[in-house]
C-alpha cells in the first residue's frame, strides 16, 4: 500500500490545500493530511479547529485522513511507513524552502522522500496568511477557501474593533 503524508499548519485550510490534497490523493492509496503543530508558531486556529476544517473539506475522498500531529514529521513518516511527502509550491521561493526541509528531513532518517507539486497557476497567489489578512478587513474569500468554511473563518478572523487611521 502506498502511503502519502501532506503535512502542513493548513491555519486556515485554502483552496489551494484542498487541490493539493485531492490531487495527492489520485496518486497514492492512502493519504494523511497531517495538520502539524509547531511551538515556534502563532495559530490563529487550534491544531483541533484545523483538523475539523480540513475533515470537512476531504470528508469525500475516501483515502484522506486528517491527524494532527506535535513532533517531527520524520517520526509521523515513520510511523505511518510513509512513501513519500507531498508539498505544494507556489513560487521559487517555496522551492528554496521545501528543498532545504526536505534535505534536512533526508539527513534525519534517510527513507524520507519529498514530492514537490506545483500549485495550478490560478491559485499560485493564496496562501492562509493572505486569507487571515483579506478575513480581518471583512474582504471577500469565497474565492480562497472552501465554500463551507467562509463563516467560520470570517466569524474567527474579521477584526471588530476600529482601525487605526
Amino acid at each position: 500500500m502506498t502511503v502519502f503524508i501532506y503535512p502542513g499548519s493548513f491555519d486556515p485550510f485554502t483552496n489551494g490545500h484542498y487541490d493539493i490534497a485531492r490531487r495527492a490523493a489520485g496518486l497514492c492509496d492512502q493519504l494523511f493530511v497531517a495538520v502539524m503543530v509547531n511551538s515556534q508558531k502563532k495559530y490563529h486556529f487550534t491544531a483541533q479547529e484545523r483538523v475539523e476544517m480540513a475533515s470537512r473539506v476531504l470528508k469525500d475522498i475516501p483515502n484522506v485522513s486528517v491527524e494532527s500531529y506535535n513532533g517531527l514529521l520524520v517520526d509521523f513518516f515513520a510511523a505511518k511507513k510513509a512513501r513519500a511527502v507531498i508539498r505544494g509550491l507556489r513560487s521559487e521561493s517555496d522551492f528554496r524552502f521545501e528543498a532545504e526541509l526536505a534535505a534536512a528531513n533526508k539527513l534525519l532518517l534517510p527513507a524520507y522522500e519529498t514530492c514537490l507539486m506545483p500549485c495550478r497557476i490560478d491559485l499560485a497567489f493564496n496562501s492562509s496568511s493572505i486569507v487571515r489578512e483579506v478575513a480581518a478587513y471583512g474582504g471577500d474569500i469565497t474565492h480562497m477557501v472552501p465554500p463551507v468554511l467562509v463563516p467560520l473563518i470570517m466569524e474567527r478572523l474579521r477584526r471588530t474593533e476600529p482601525r487605526d487611521t
